[in-house]
């Protein structure tokens, strides 16, 4: 049985946690419901996400069950979350604890912050690779979707997520259940985009 935790905050970037919260479900479908995931936030309340959505989290992050994977996204969110004690101590404890820790976009500093990022290879978002690396104590990958360094797994931003939770199952239960994942999910990302092609006469 594996265990996700996926953090949540208000201003959170949305397929930040649900494409992973959809790997990793689609996953536990097909090992027979064999896994867990759960949304966790600092407190009880609903979570407005960065784009407007609302989710409810499953636990807060003081009665969060132990944890095998812990992912932390990203979003606008991050910028103010930075400067939270309570959660960047939370996630450094927790990181801890885990079997892996994974960040999607700017949630690496929310990791760099709280510890488990630093010295370390990462991925984030495009557009924050330069502030991250100015930050110290870390080596920001600028051409690669996901970036693996011992138990820490961090993606690029939004959609590179899902490439980043299907590599970890793919890890933790076999690459061939990885594919039947992503065929599951339906996830075909070549060509990515067709709409600016000329139509045919």
């Amino acid at each position: 049985m594996t265990t996700y935790g996926l953090l949540i905050f208000d201003g959170a970037e949305e397929l930040d946690f649900v494409g992973p919260w959809e790997v990793f479900t689609a996953s536990s479908m097909l090992r027979d419901q064999a896994d867990t995931a759960f949304l966790v936030a600092e407190r009880p309340d609903p979570v407005r996400c960065n784009k407007g959505m609302r989710v409810l989290p499953d636990h807060t992050l003081g009665d969060c069950p132990p944890l095998d994977v812990l992912l932390v996204p990203g979003g606008q969110g991050t910028r103010r979350e930075v400067g939270n004690a309570a959660l960047t101590r939370w996630i450094g404890a927790k990181a801890a604890e885990t079997d892996w820790v994974t960040s999607v976009c700017t949630g690496s500093l929310l990791l760099h912050e709280a510890g488990p990022a630093r010295g370390r290879r990462v991925a984030t978002h495009h557009g924050f690779e330069d502030e991250l690396q100015a930050r110290g104590d870390i080596t920001v990958v600028r051409d690669a979707r996901y970036v693996v360094d011992g138990d820490l797994v961090t993606s690029q931003g939004v959609s590179a997520g899902i490439d980043m939770a299907l590599w970890l199952v793919g890890r933790l239960h076999g690459r061939d259940h990885a594919r039947a994942v992503r065929r599951y999910i339906q996830y075909e990302p070549a060509p990515p985009y067709l709409a600016d092609e000329p139509l045919p006469d």
